[in-house]
């Protein structure tokens, strides 16, 4: 007798979320475009920079890391592994690894990276600007460190 009764409260239960869920979607402004929702600033920048991004990649670079889907897989894998999310950074390089693209190139920007030292975190697009960068040429110099003696103050 329990067994009906609960397989029947389980059944209503689903149903009355499943009659209730796509009146969450009413509450969106109609104008809204379903990409650009969510999205603070300008709507559809951020793709179009993205996109910007990735071509200019295309242009400057030669090989299968110029690839769209290397660059853009590649270039998430190195943001990943530097802010340590080692786990989401693999899952990206297994996915980069079947398109075939190159593995030595994640070394290669992910070195230059390195090299340019510390940044900012909060600064997102001076670092996203910096893996770009560094995607594009792995050969960047590496930033002028700080010499010993400008860090320590003198002693009198």
């Amino acid at each position: 007798m329990v067994r009906p009764v609960v397989r029947n409260f389980a059944m209503w239960a689903c149903a009355a979320m499943m009659a209730v869920a796509p009146v969450a979607s009413y509450g969106q402004n109609a104008e809204q475009k379903p990409a650009e929702q969510g999205k603070a600033g300008e709507p559809g920048k951020d793709a179009a920079t993205r996109l910007d991004n990735i071509a200019d990649a295309a242009r400057t670079m030669t090989g299968p890391a110029a690839l769209s889907e290397c660059v853009w897989l590649g270039e998430r894998a190195v943001l990943l592994m530097w802010r340590d999310d080692l786990d989401t950074a693999f899952r990206h390089l297994d996915l980069y690894d079947r398109f075939g693209c190159p593995g030595e190139h994640i070394q290669l920007s992910f070195r230059c990276v390195v090299r340019q030292g510390n940044i900012d975190p909060k600064a997102t697009e001076t670092f996203n600007a910096r893996v770009r960068s560094c995607w594009i040429n792995p050969a960047l110099p590496a930033a002028a460190a700080p010499s010993a003696s400008a860090e320590r103050p003198a002693n009198k």
